[in-house]
C-alpha cells in the first residue's frame, strides 16, 4: 500500500500551487480533484492581482512577494501565465462624492488617483459618463486562471508529483480508540472508488471547505459566499482597462458575516444573514472574453439553489448603466462558492487539536498571495522558521 508525504484535497489554484511548492521541496504528494477540468472558484474568477491595495505591513509584504513571484514564474513553470498590468478604473456612483470616496483608500499601499470623469472616459471609451460621479484608477496586475493553474500543474507532474480525479468523500482516522492518545490523527482520504493514505492531509477545497471538514467533525472558521458572474465568448468589443465599484460590498458582507454571533448558524442550512450585494465590474481577458459581475450570496447551505435567469437580468441591468456596450452581449451565467475568514487573511497550517490535517484556504486575493504563501508554507513544513506561516495559522481564532 503506497502512501504519501502529503495528500493535498482540492486541484484549484491554491491546491496546484501548494502541490508544485511542496514537491519542489522534495516530499511525494497526491493531488485528488473531483473533476476533470477546471470548475468552481478559479474557473470564473476575475483573477486581478491588486498588489496596491495592502494596508498592514503583512499585506504589504505578500503583495509584494506575489508581485515579485509573477514576474518570474511563467519561466519557472515554462508556461505562460499571461502576466500583465493594467489600468483598473473603480467607479464612484453619482449619490456618492468624490472626495469622500477617495479618502477611504489613503491607507493602501499604492494610493488610487482620483480622475474626473471626462478623463476616466479618455482612458476607457466604453465608459458611461451620465452614470458616475468620479473614478480612482491604479495599475494593477492580471493573470489568466486557467492558465497559471494549468501550468502549476503541468510543472507539479514534471516533478513527480501524482494527480488523480476523484471526489473525496471523508478522513481515514486512526488513534481514536487508543487510550494513551489524547487526539486521534488523520491519515489518509477515502474516494468514491478508493482510499488513499498519507502522514499529511491538506484541504485547499475553497468555498466547500468547511462543510467538507465539518462532515468529518472538524471545525474550523472558514466561511462561503455564493458568487455569480456572466462570461463573454471572445468579442471584437474592446476594453482598454479593468473596471470596478470602488465600493465592493462583497467584503462588508463577508466582515458582517463571520462574527461568533453567527458561528452555530453557519452549521445551520437554510440561513441567509444579509441580502445579497451585487458588485458591478468587468475584465476582459487575452483571448477576447469578458467576465462581467458579481453577485454574491450569503447562504450556509453550499448546495443552495439561486435563479439564475433573475440574477442574469440584475448583472446586465447594473452593467448597463456604468457600461452599456457590455448589457446585451451573449453571456453565459456561472455560479461557484468563495472561501473567505473571520479577519480577511486565510487560513494555513495545521488545524487545532487535530494531527495530520492542514487548511490552506480563505484567500481573499488568491492569485496575489498564493504563489508566495504556498512557497512560505512548503518551506515551513521542510522545517524553515516563518512567522507569516505563523501568523496565518488557524489557532488564532482558537
Amino acid at each position: 500500500m503506497k502512501s504519501y508525504d502529503w495528500i493535498v484535497v482540492g486541484g484549484g489554484i491554491t491546491g496546484a500551487a501548494l502541490s508544485y511548492e511542496l514537491a519542489k521541496k522534495g516530499f511525494t504528494v497526491l493531488l485528488l480533484e473531483k473533476y476533470p477540468t477546471l470548475k468552481s472558484a478559479t474557473r470564473y474568477s476575475y483573477a486581478i492581482l491588486p498588489y496596491w491595495s495592502g494596508t498592514t505591513d503583512l499585506t504589504n509584504q505578500l503583495f509584494q512577494e506575489g508581485k515579485e513571484r509573477h514576474h518570474c514564474l511563467s519561466e519557472e513553470l515554462e508556461t505562460d501565465t499571461q502576466f500583465r498590468e493594467l489600468d483598473l478604473l473603480l467607479t464612484i456612483a453619482l449619490e456618492d462624492d468624490p472626495e469622500k470616496i477617495a479618502a477611504t483608500f489613503n491607507h493602501c499601499n499604492t494610493v488610487p488617483r482620483l480622475i474626473s470623469v471626462q478623463e476616466a472616459c479618455e482612458m476607457e471609451p466604453l465608459l458611461n459618463k451620465e452614470a458616475i460621479a468620479g473614478v480612482l484608477t491604479v495599475r494593477s496586475g492580471h493573470v489568466s486562471p486557467e492558465e497559471m493553474t494549468l501550468a502549476y500543474c503541468q510543472a507539479f507532474t514534471r516533478l513527480g508529483g501524482q494527480t488523480e480525479t476523484a471526489q473525496v468523500t471523508g478522513l481515514v482516522k486512526t488513534g481514536d480508540n487508543a487510550p494513551h492518545r489524547y487526539r486521534e490523527r488523520i491519515t489518509g482520504v477515502y474516494t468514491t472508488t478508493q482510499t488513499y493514505h498519507a502522514a499529511n492531509v491538506v484541504i485547499c477545497a475553497g468555498g466547500i471547505s468547511r462543510h467538507f471538514l465539518k462532515s468529518a467533525g472538524i471545525h474550523t472558521r472558514i466561511y462561503f459566499t455564493h458568487a455569480e458572474m456572466l462570461e463573454t465568448p471572445p468579442t471584437d468589443l474592446q476594453l482598454h482597462t479593468t473596471v470596478m465599484s470602488a465600493i465592493q460590498e462583497r467584503f462588508q458582507c463577508e466582515a458582517a458575516t463571520s462574527t461568533t454571533e453567527f458561528e452555530k448558524m453557519w452549521d445551520e442550512p437554510g440561513h441567509e444573514f444579509v441580502p445579497f450585494s451585487l458588485d458591478t465590474g468587468a475584465i476582459q481577458f487575452k483571448n477576447g472574453s469578458i467576465r462581467i459581475g458579481q453577485i454574491s450570496r450569503v447562504l450556509t447551505d453550499p448546495h443552495a439553489k439561486v435563479d439564475p435567469a433573475q440574477s442574469e437580468i440584475a448583472m446586465r441591468s447594473e452593467i448597463g448603466k456604468i457600461l452599456p456596450a457590455l448589457e446585451n452581449l451573449p453571456a453565459t451565467w456561472y455560479h461557484c462558492l468563495i472561501a473567505y475568514s473571520a479577519d480577511s487573511l486565510p487560513l494555513i497550517g495545521a488545524i487545532p487539536n487535530q494531527e495530520g490535517i492542514h487548511i490552506f484556504s480563505g484567500f481573499s486575493s488568491p492569485f496575489a498571495f498564493v504563489p508566495p504563501l504556498a512557497k512560505r508554507f512548503a518551506n515551513y513544513v521542510a522545517g524553515e522558521n516563518d512567522e507569516i506561516i505563523k501568523q496565518l495559522s488557524p489557532h488564532r481564532f482558537v
